[in-house]
């Protein structure tokens, strides 16, 4: 492992030796680890700086033409490294830890984006991103747009609820029948609650599997899920088959709604869009 380490910190540091003296603002090859970091960067008029971005980075169409290094929790330091970055943007969680000690071990600029899902958290990104590129003013500009969006977004969305939000269960797998749903200190409740509804799960944080009667007693009216392909995603009608939904007014109403992941719980430039577009989708309008 020693020798392992040794060999990957002097592939980065032969590989941007000459970068070292330069300020991080000058970076000209950069490796975004995280989708919201990758969509922050476009915004910002910065995507031609970019040389590579993880997997989960599908936002703007041009990101998927750069080269993948990985999934952004299953990365490996050879990989990122490769790309002869003189800067990443990561986004916390980014890993396996020791590849993340090993990247920041490395001569090369390291900056880690917070995790979170407030508006604050947002606009934190953005402004580092911003700092870090040395487009400052762009970053200002940006944060401004979304925040102006977002709250209001939120505002005619609490509007729209009235006394009678709706009880929106996020499920983010379905595969083999097993429902994976949406806790308390999850993106899907922040979002949930800012368009106007109630996480119909609580008690419980992160994501995790729920038997068939938690999910009856939940009695979601809607169950929100990601578009995506494979297994994860299927079809509507077959979703709602499941036991645990037979007995739900989600089931008798055929309420299922689908929206890109990124966009949905990234919290990130597009985040004002997909409140405004979910409330849509739950009240009409």
């Amino acid at each position: 492992m020693l020798g392992l380490t040794a060999a990957v910190i002097g592939l980065g540091a032969g590989l941007r030796a000459e970068a070292a003296s330069e300020g991080v603002s000058d970076s000209e090859r950069i490796v975004t680890l995280g989708g919201t970091a990758t969509e922050i960067v476009y915004a910002l008029g910065a995507g031609a700086r970019l040389v590579a971005r993880d997997t989960t980075s599908n936002h703007p169409p041009e990101a998927l033409r750069l080269p993948d290094v990985g999934y952004v929790r299953a990365l490996s330091a050879e990989g990122v490294l490769s790309m002869a970055p003189d800067l990443i943007l990561a986004e916390e969680g980014a890993g396996p830890p020791e590849v993340v000690a090993l990247l920041k071990a490395a001569d090369v600029h390291y900056i880690e984006l917070p995790e979170g899902f407030s508006r604050e958290i947002t606009v934190k990104r953005i402004e580092m991103v911003g700092a870090a590129l040395g487009r400052e003013a762009e970053a200002e500009a940006l944060a401004g747009e979304v925040l102006a969006t977002l709250d209001a977004a939120a505002e005619a969305a609490k509007t729209q609820a009235g006394d009678a939000p709706k009880r929106v269960l996020f499920v983010l797998s379905a595969q083999g029948g097993r429902i994976m749903a949406g806790g308390d200190e999850t993106a899907a409740k922040a979002v949930i609650e800012l368009a106007g509804g109630v996480n119909a799960v609580s008690g419980f944080s992160g994501y995790k599997p729920l038997t068939d009667e938690a999910v009856s007693l939940a009695r979601p009216d809607v169950i929100l899920m990601m578009d995506r392909g494979g297994d994860h995603d299927m079809a509507a009608k077959e979703l709602l088959a499941l036991p645990a939904f037979q007995p739900t007014p989600a089931a008798k109403a055929g309420a299922v709604i689908r929206m890109d992941g990124l966009r949905l719980l990234g919290f990130g430039p597009r985040v004002g869009a997909a409140v405004r577009d979910l409330n849509h989708a739950l009240y009409g309008g």
